[in-house]
């Protein structure tokens, strides 16, 4: 029973994981491939380490996996957003439909702290 859960496991993390190259890869701009690849290569890496702790059993292998699965979960959405960042204030070009930054730029152009809502471009966008 338990080399069928093991199996299970690692076939599912395996899935995520593929999952997550497909949308590296087919994802039109770097926010949305910074999403697809953390949270399905997070995903998929807990599964694999949930698999190792059922595999192998013991309290040690146990705790490392739940020790590694938290720094993943705690350092890989804040890397995506530094990473997301620094692409949207360095001008890397974004899909037509993601929104812009409007707050950053507004706050850049103007020179201020609060940019008023005449200043916000998905103002023009219709209503979905």
């Amino acid at each position: 029973m338990t080399q069928a859960v093991v199996a299970g496991l690692v076939l599912l993390g395996t899935a995520f994981g593929l999952l997550g190259a497909v949308g590296l890869l087919r994802m039109p701009d770097v926010l949305v491939r910074m999403h697809a690849s953390t949270k399905l290569a997070t995903l998929a890496c807990g599964l694999t380490l949930a698999a190792a702790a059922v595999h192998f059993g013991s309290a040690d292998v146990t705790i490392r996996a739940v020790a590694i699965l938290l720094f993943l979960l705690l350092t890989a959405p804040l890397a995506a957003h530094m990473i997301g960042r620094a692409a949207v204030t360095t001008g890397v070009p974004l899909w037509r439909v993601t929104a812009p930054d409007w707050l950053c730029r507004t706050r850049e152009a103007a020179g201020d702290d609060e940019p008023t809502d005449a200043e916000d471009p998905r103002d023009d966008r219709p209503d979905t």
